[in-house]
């Protein structure tokens, strides 16, 4: 007879993304804008020295700073690493360093991309310039990225006034993750019981409490939990929030109800959407069940069981 082999753990490409919108002070405006118009802008802190890019508040006295200079488009490399494999959206598909520039009249460094044609072109010290793009929207970008130069320098900073037609007022980052998440044993077996409409936690040898989801061991003793025990399913309205802003891509119209619902024999609270009931009936003690799609691996929501609302003290520890 031989062993049975061990369940397949569960892998899966996760991306997280989302566009970060930020509205800009004066200072930040100005330097986007005159990226824009072909201008690099720095500022002059309280002992003089001019820092590019740009900050609002002075880092050693924390005072508003809004004098503004004009810096040389050319600098010097000041460290940098080399990039062999560039990822997507950054400012090079081809490999380039990552290099730190003390553009000419400014005393901090900018971060931003090389192209070079291998590590062996790129030393600290060398000279380079700034590359345009070729079509500018006022973003960091429009500094395509630098290049070697051998040519004259920037000069000192001269003063400027920060005033442009149609200055940016704001930005939106976006922002992404992509990498390949694995639950676990724990969470492996979790999620299998739920495609089967099952609900499995596991329980802490030493304290015995019932953690759902499991996550293989107790955040309490911080010891292994093998021991599986199915949960629910019904469960009790711990506490709970009602959402009144639209999620993007969520077909749920508001206002609806999140709640941390606290399934029998389970030994914390888990999350769950409410329906079945107006958003503004939800309650603590509330008694509800899990509501399944078909072919829907976990809950779709949860709905009142009907029964008498549960009494406090048998849920205030899972609150």
């Amino acid at each position: 007879m031989t062993a049975a082999s061990p369940p397949e753990v569960l892998r899966a490409p996760l991306v997280v993304e989302f566009p970060f919108t930020r509205s800009l002070g004066p200072v930040q405006s100005a330097f986007l804008t005159g990226l824009r118009e072909g201008v690099v802008l720095g500022v002059k802190t309280s002992d003089g020295k001019v820092m590019v890019p740009p900050v609002e508040y002075d880092p050693v006295t924390a005072e508003e700073i809004r004098e503004l200079v004009e810096v040389g488009a050319t600098g010097t490399v000041t460290t940098w690493a080399w990039n062999d494999r560039p990822r997507p959206q950054q400012p090079l598909d081809t490999p380039f360093a990552w290099v730190l520039v003390k553009l000419d009249g400014a005393d901090t460094a900018l971060l931003h991309a090389l192209d070079a044609p291998g590590p062996d072109a790129v030393r600290t010290g060398m000279r380079v310039r700034v590359r345009w793009a070729a079509e500018r929207t006022g973003a960091i970008t429009d500094i395509a990225c630098f290049e070697a130069y051998e040519g004259p320098g920037g000069g000192e900073p001269v003063p400027h006034d920060g005033d442009f037609t149609d200055a940016v007022t704001g930005i939106v980052a976006e922002a992404r993750l992509d990498y390949v998440y694995s639950p676990g044993r724990a969470q492996t077996a979790y999620i299998n019981a739920l495609s089967e409409r099952r609900t499995v936690g596991e329980r802490c040898p030493s304290c015995h409490k019932v953690y759902v989801p499991p996550r293989g061991a107790c955040p309490t003793c911080g010891v292994a939990t093998t021991d599986q025990v199915e949960v629910g399913p019904a469960g009790t309205v711990t506490t709970y929030c009602i959402v009144n802003i639209k999620a993007k891509n969520l077909d749920i119209e508001v206002p609806y109800v999140y709640a941390h619902i606290a399934l029998d024999g389970a030994g914390l609270a888990l999350h769950g959407r409410i329906g079945g009931i107006p958003y503004d009936q939800v309650r603590m003690g509330l008694r509800v069940e899990p509501v399944w799609t078909e072919g829907g691996r976990y809950p779709d929501h949860y709905r009142p069981t009907g029964e008498p609302d549960a009494d406090y003290d048998a849920y205030k520890e899972l609150i």
